[in-house]
């Protein structure tokens, strides 16, 4: 079987693609952004990676499925110039409109370019229960079994603690940025803990050392969380605008939920409100206790 999956960004949501790499044989081309392909490149033998902008040198081959979890109209008309015997999600039909197949409504209807239109989808949204990957996986004829992020080895930074912050939001979710992250780190560092802010770095490759090297992560729906959960390091997530239901926790996530989530649930400006409903005892709390909890299974493998 030949695969060609595009899901070019966020960096976040390629990182939480990856475990369709557990359930897909053959040979798998994926086109994602240039950025991202550093996080690709050698996960697997079977998978070759190319850029978005090398998107021409997918061109060599037949595909028995295209994958596309992308929701915009040029990544659409390539993959019409691409001989697909099957494809799944978006694509664009004979009148040039961007529609997507029936068997990936489960995450398309929740998307941009919903078929109920995007107040509706997020309406959706809102009442969807099902992480990503069970959504993704059924449309494909899989079962979603907490199969892991597959992630390249780290480049070695040196930074490591007992917690890490990631605090950084950008400028499409400004919501996202908490606004007591530096009480948070003051609080725990007079408990005698080592805390540190996660810089940015050069490489993903970094950042993902940064991550893995603290016990535990505190911070938004961003891709530090994703790096903690693919490299089994607890992390304490906060929802403010986002979807905490469509994250699956593996075990090692607790998940703070704005108490007013619904108010400002996937709105990409920025008001205070939505930054200050969690409390800061709250998130030291659970933070405390995914410390605790840690020291504790790293005391049962020291005995065993």
């Amino acid at each position: 079987m030949n695969v060609l999956i595009v899901k070019l960004g966020a960096t976040g949501d390629v990182v939480r693609t990856t475990p369709l790499l557990s359930q897909l044989g053959g040979q798998i081309t994926w086109l994602t952004a240039a950025k991202n392909t550093v996080l690709l490149k050698g996960l697997t033998t079977n998978l070759r990676c190319f850029s978005w902008e090398e998107r021409a040198r997918a061109l060599d081959a037949h595909y028995d499925l295209g994958i596309n979890l992308e929701d915009t109209l040029d990544v659409a008309q390539f993959l019409k110039t691409i001989e697909c015997r099957e494809v799944f999600g978006a694509y664009v039909d004979s009148d040039n409109t961007l529609r997507y197949t029936e068997n990936s409504k489960g995450w398309f209807d929740l998307s941009l370019i919903s078929a109920y239109g995007k107040l509706e989808a997020d309406k959706l949204k809102l009442k969807n229960r099902r992480t990503y990957q069970e959504m993704v996986f059924d449309g494909l004829g899989f079962r979603f079994a907490g199969e892991p992020y597959f992630l390249p080895e780290a480049i070695e930074t040196g930074l490591s603690g007992d917690v890490a912050i990631a605090a950084d939001a950008g400028p499409i979710w400004p919501m996202k940025r908490w606004a007591h992250y530096e009480e948070l780190k003051r609080r725990l560092e007079s408990r005698g803990l080592k805390v540190n802010v996660l810089p940015k770095r050069s490489s993903l490759l970094e950042h993902l050392s940064d991550v893995r090297n603290h016990r535990c992560l505190v911070g938004g729906d961003s891709l530090p969380m994703h790096f903690a959960l693919g490299t089994r390091t607890r992390c304490v997530s906060l929802f403010t605008c986002t979807s905490p239901w469509e994250i699956y926790d593996y075990g090692i996530q607790k998940k703070i939920v704005s108490p007013r989530l619904v108010e400002f649930f996937y709105k990409r400006g920025y008001e205070e409100l939505a930054t200050t409903a969690i409390s800061v005892g709250e998130v030291e709390s659970a933070a405390l206790a995914h410390l605790e909890a840690a020291s504790s299974v790293a005391s049962q493998g020291a005995a065993a």
